[in-house]
């Protein structure tokens, strides 16, 4: 457990277990290195295979009962947050299987609607929280990251990446199991949460857009590495075109840089949303916080972030300070 303490107040900042040593000794006294490398209590999960069915049950169903194995290490109950429609199978037609560990099949499970699996620390040590669902998109922004403010600055250094050729949208149709006849599946744009920027990718990408078809693999399987037996659902088709056009665009605009967590007074956290200002209109508003990795020394706090959204342009006159 590591904690840090800012404005007074602790913050969990890992919880978890030590899962490597490295000792680096040294002629010099006092020069050896010990490097411990830890993982948080998902670790737990991807220790033991299973083959095991969960009959009549749709996948957010099954995501609780695979974490409430692990009542001694989560904060009970885990959240789980479906945003899509989803279909349950008749046990006469199709199981859904596992076949690897828990963390596998959960984010197996998870990558068939473009959503995320994670735990992240509590408010307290011992109080990790399990998150299966899409990835959090909304709610109250943290502080602001600022650059070209002057002495308000707390990024030291930012930079950003627009990747064209990134977005995708899908047009097909499928022999839908649960009518029996073809349908059109279309699926323009992230339609689950609420868009990050004026100008959304694809929508104002088209018609220069890369056009995908859905796939019968074993992403809509019954388990890991297995091929679905019997034609999809309707439900099961949408949700897939969806999460392939999400996946695609979630990250059209990326930023990587540097921050100053003492001059920034909080800890920026992953898996949340963060406002950027001073870059400009193209580059300012919200973005989702994708990654974030601390070096901590005497006197001295630094962050490495980065930061993805769907398009550029700005929906808020400000954001956050």
């Amino acid at each position: 457990i590591l904690l840090v303490r800012f404005n007074v107040a602790p913050e969990v900042l890992m919880d978890g277990f030590i899962t490597q040593t490295q000792l680096t000794p040294s002629d010099e006294p006092g020069k050896s290195t010990l490097t411990v490398t830890g993982e948080d209590v998902s670790v737990m999960m991807d220790l033991v295979e299973r083959k095991t069915g969960h009959p009549a049950q749709a996948e957010p169903v099954i995501a609780a009962a695979v974490l409430a194995r692990y009542t001694a290490y989560l904060l009970a109950p885990p959240v789980i947050v479906p945003t899509v429609p989803f279909d349950l199978p008749p046990p006469t037609e199709r199981i859904p299987a596992q076949a690897g560990t828990d963390f596998g099949y959960l984010n197996t499970l998870a990558s068939r609607f473009d959503y995320v699996f994670y735990v992240r620390p509590g408010l307290f040590p011992g109080q990790n929280i399990a998150y299966w669902g899409p990835a959090v998109r909304v709610g109250l922004p943290q502080a602001a990251l600022s650059v070209n403010q002057g002495p308000h600055s707390n990024v030291e250094q930012i930079s950003f990446t627009y990747n064209a050729l990134s977005p995708a949208i899908v047009i097909d149709s499928v022999l839908s199991s649960d009518f029996d006849v073809t349908l059109p599946v279309i699926a323009l744009a992230n339609t689950l949460t609420p868009p990050l920027v004026s100008q959304q990718s694809p929508l104002f990408n088209l018609p220069n857009v890369r056009e995908k078809k859905l796939s019968f693999t074993s992403a809509q399987g019954d388990g890991e590495g297995q091929p679905q037996r019997g034609g999809m659902t309707y439900a099961q088709a949408w949700a897939k075109a969806q999460a392939m056009v999400n996946d695609a665009a979630k990250e059209v605009v990326s930023a990587s840089g540097s921050l100053d967590a003492l001059r920034y007074g909080h800890i920026l956290k992953a898996r949340g949303l963060v406002g950027l200002r001073g870059a400009g209109l193209t580059n300012d508003g919200l973005y989702y916080v994708k990654t974030v990795s601390h070096s901590i020394r005497r006197g001295e706090y630094k962050q490495r972030f980065t930061l993805t959204r769907e398009g550029v342009g700005t929906t808020l006159p400000v954001v956050r300070p």
